[in-house]
């Protein structure tokens, strides 16, 4: 499991990108017992930008007790996220400092309700999760 991959996914996942460090935790622990799929696709993900690192890249911040995610993270997020074809504009991007400009995309109302309704589904599943193990 790729950690850096894995910090973007989990941030991008939460409201304004924002996730205290016990949520963090958290996520990480159940996406790492989730099976060799989140292992091979994060791996698969942190091939498309080598030498990825969200804290000097600027793609994540520390703020007061836990990580956000940065409008240039969301980028390479979805930079990385990007179906083939979109290879080659990852192959001519530095690898050490990615730059992209692209205006933040704002949410659509109906985007929102799936992405609170989608965290909501992941929360329950790992309180299922938790009750079943204990």
């Amino acid at each position: 499991m790729n950690f850096q991959v894995t910090v973007l996914k989990i941030l991008v996942s939460y409201p304004q990108g924002f996730a205290v460090m016990a949520d963090l935790k958290r996520d990480m622990a159940f996406l790492a017992t989730s099976g060799r799929d989140w292992a091979d696709r994060t791996k698969r993900l942190a091939s498309r930008v080598p030498n990825l690192d969200i804290f000097s890249q600027g793609l994540v911040t520390r703020e007061s007790g836990g990580w956000k995610i940065t409008e240039k993270g969301r980028t390479v997020l979805e930079l990385m996220e990007a179906r083939p074809g979109a290879d080659e504009l990852l192959a001519g991007a530095p690898t050490e400092r990615v730059t992209v400009s692209v205006p933040p995309r704002r949410l659509t109302v109906e985007r929102a309700k799936r992405r609170r309704e989608s965290r909501e589904r992941r929360r329950e599943a790992r309180e299922l999760a938790r009750a079943n193990a204990s």
